[in-house]
């Protein structure tokens, strides 16, 4: 059957991602095992909380600053942390642009307001836009709603919100724990592979 909705992820989806360069920038901060604080399928409590929204910027930066030996500044840990938002994907865009009229999109992000203000320069420098919601019916932030994916409240508060069922949902993300997640709540998630195009496999998306 084909869905009425489609609910997209941000990362991995519509913009490239490398948690690896990320990764990497904190360790030369002097956080050797960052990656056990922060990945693509993990986040501590501090990220946690940024990515939902219950610390201000400010107390997730000084947290950063006295939890290591060097002294660092909100600047480097600005840059370390956007490291991994690299550049959106343009056909991906203009391909939401034909979908919107045949369909209700919706766009759900984990995020915090350090990498939308980040996502949303390169978005205006890339194609001059100063922000993604006009491509979408409506926009889903995690650190605006208070719910971060892999939890099951944050679907089920995206579907009472907009007023959609779970089995007219198709949900496309590039994480299995979240396409997991949303499944058990019948809404038909699929997996984005890495480095494939929205576009390209939305044939196979629509209908396997």
């Amino acid at each position: 059957m084909q869905p009425k909705n489609i609910v997209f992820d941000l990362g991995g989806v519509l913009i490239n991602i490398n948690y690896q360069l990320t990764i990497q920038a904190f360790q030369q901060l002097g956080f050797p095992h960052f990656e056990e604080m922060y990945s693509q399928f993990k986040a501590n409590r501090l990220f946690e909380q940024l990515e939902t929204g219950h610390i201000s910027e400010d107390t997730f930066y000084q947290t950063l600053i006295h939890s290591t030996r060097n002294t660092i500044t909100r600047d480097q840990i600005t840059h370390a942390w956007n490291a991994m938002l690299l550049d959106f994907r343009t056909s991906t865009l203009q391909f939401l642009q034909q979908l919107k009229p045949q369909y209700n999109i919706f766009l759900l992000s984990n995020t915090n307001i350090i990498h939308k203000r980040k996502f949303d320069a390169i978005l205006q420098q890339q194609v001059g836009m100063n922000a993604i919601d006009p491509l979408f019916h409506k926009c889903y932030y995690s650190h605006l709603i208070g719910l971060r994916k892999p939890h099951a409240e944050v679907y089920e508060f995206v579907l009472a919100d907009a007023g959609i069922q779970a089995a007219d949902t198709l949900f496309i993300d590039d994480s299995l724990p979240n396409i997991e997640a949303a499944q058990k709540l019948g809404i038909d998630a699929r997996l984005l592979e890495a480095g494939v195009l929205v576009e390209d496999a939305f044939d196979y998306l629509i209908s396997s």
